[in-house]
Formats: C-alpha cells, structure tokens, sequence
C-alpha cells in the first residue's frame, strides 16, 4: 500500500512538470525490483500497480516481463485496456540470470503482447538494466548480456514474421 501510494504521489508530481509534447515522447519502467540472487518472492505484481503505471502521460511502458515473478502478468493486459496511441516493452529477456533465453522464447512472448494489445503497439524490450550498480564487476558478465541481447533480436524477428507475414 506504501508503495502504491508513493508511486502515485511521484508520478503525480513528473508528470505535471512535463509538457505534453515530452510526454507522447516518454516511455517509462515499471521500478526494478533489483537484481540480487537472492529469494524474490515479495515483488509487487503488475497488476497491483498497471492502474498507476497507466496515469503517467507517457507514449510507451516498459516493465519487468520475463523474470519468473512476472513472465504470467500478460494477462493483466486481458482485462487492462492500453490506452489509445500507447506502447508496451515488455521485457522479453530477463537482467536476473545467466540463462540465455531462446529466440522462439522470446517470439512467443512478444506474441502474447502482440494478440491482446495489437500488434503496433508492442515494443521488444529487456526486464531492467543489467547492472544495478556502477562497478567493474556486473552481476551478469557482458558475454551473457550480448548473447541475450542477440536472442532478443532473433526473437523479436521471428514474431515480426510469425505477426505480420
């Protein structure tokens, strides 16, 4: 409840600052719920929060998809209407792990998105950054990154073909 009420109050206050032309142009992400290795399973779920993420006058949304935690919260998008004009990014790899998704994975993530809200209004994103700190030791080493950056983009062309021909 704490954290709903200060997302609200917080996006509140951005967006009021912003002028209209800068918010068709923003995207905003949902807040990381970190990187650590350790037990995820106080997470708030999207569909706690879609309604204030929604608030924000922003041209696209991007938000945690792809972990475990999340990978099921497409459904939210069944009975939340994208607003006319809007974008999704889900994240279709996840910033958690050194698995490498497989491009089908990927594919049929998008797909999802796609068959709900359109398939013009869904964006091929990751989870969240790979690295929640400024270090020169990441989390996730930059060779498993790359690979799944690669998959994202075998992935996000075979839902191209598989959505538009």
């Amino acid at each position: 409840m704490i954290y709903r009420k200060k997302l609200l109050e917080k996006s509140q206050t951005f967006c009021a600052e912003l002028p209209l032309f800068v918010q068709e142009r923003l995207f905003v992400q949902s807040p990381c719920y970190g990187i650590n290795i350790g037990p995820r399973i106080h997470e708030v779920g999207l569909q706690d929060v879609v309604h204030l993420f929604l608030k924000i006058n922003a041209g696209a949304y991007s938000f945690e998809a792809a972990n475990p935690r999340h990978d099921h919260e497409w459904r939210v998008w069944e009975r939340v209407k994208l607003p006319e004009g809007k974008v999704l990014i889900p994240g279709v790899i996840s910033h958690t792990t050194n698995l490498v998704e497989h491009p089908q994975l990927v594919a049929d993530r998008l797909v999802k998105y796609a068959n709900i809200v359109g398939r013009e209004n869904v964006i091929a994103g990751s989870d969240c950054g790979f690295s929640s700190q400024a270090t020169t030791d990441p989390e996730i080493h930059p060779t498993v990154v790359w690979a799944q950056f690669q998959a994202m983009a075998e992935g996000t062309r075979l839902a191209t073909r598989q959505l538009w021909g």
